[in-house]
């Protein structure tokens, strides 16, 4: 699944939302200098993020498609997984990661940022969870149930933090496992986005795993979506909590 989302870059850049500016702010005001190191950069959302908040920002992506895609808009990126990226000496003042802890090891990730980081030195790592209105949130599950029975998940209408939580506890034990971190904190801001149809549709493909349905396939939930949006007038307004999972390196 991770594979799939370079397939097409031009649209993961265009349709992914971007993260608060009060966050990126907070992350490097709690870090001791400007120099960041960006895990799973993909496309550079969040690099441009911080750069456009005064740092200097160097990007590791696995994905050749990605880091391409990145690298022609002028945004320094790197190919490796970030386990096996070799930092040759260099040290940051905050490691970084929006969308994509998920896919790094989060013992070996945390250490490898430990190797990395300046004294004082923050690892953030943070999330996007979204929340359509409850009744669009059935009807898109439905739409699940139908076409894709084979992804029980999908199917399933539950508060969305309670399904990220697991992956943030692990993060944290990460952390702390490290040995050389901080008791770890939880950041959240909370923000709506409006949707017009048409802007949901456009982002719908870059969900993950959409990529590797059949074709017919896509093709059904994308009707399926584009009718439950109708439903309710065919716009509506998404819930969004961006949770930053975060600790600095022991000053001792």
């Amino acid at each position: 699944m991770a594979e799939s989302f370079g397939s097409d870059a031009d649209r993961y850049d265009r349709t992914r939302p971007r993260y608060p500016d009060a966050m990126v702010d907070r992350i490097v005001a709690a870090s001791p200098g400007r120099d960041v190191l960006d895990v799973g950069a993909g496309t550079g959302i969040v690099a441009r993020q911080f750069q456009a908040a005064g740092c200097t920002v160097l990007g590791v992506e696995p994905d050749t498609r990605m880091a391409a895609w990145a690298r022609q808009r002028g945004l320094d990126i790197e190919e490796a997984t970030f386990e096996t990226w070799a930092p040759n000496g260099r040290e940051f003042d905050a490691v970084v990661a929006g969308q994509a802890w998920h896919w790094v090891d989060p013992v070996a990730g945390a250490a490898k940022a430990v190797e990395v980081l300046r004294p004082s030195g923050r690892l953030a790592v943070f999330w996007n969870v979204f929340e359509p209105p409850p009744e669009l949130a059935e009807a898109f599950a439905a739409v699940s149930r139908r076409v894709v029975p084979d992804r029980p998940m999908l199917g399933k209408v539950q508060p969305a933090l309670a399904l990220y939580a697991p992956g943030f506890a692990k993060t944290v034990e990460g952390m702390r496992q490290a040995g050389a971190f901080g008791e770890p904190e939880q950041w959240r801001y909370e923000w709506d986005r409006d949707y017009r149809k048409d802007e949901w549709l456009d982002q719908l493909p870059t969900f993950g795993g959409f990529s590797q349905l059949p074709p017919a396939t896509q093709e059904e939930l994308r009707a399926g979506t584009s009718a439950a949006i109708d439903a309710v007038g065919g716009n509506f307004t998404v819930h969004y909590t961006s949770v930053v999972v975060t600790a600095a390196v022991s000053a001792d």
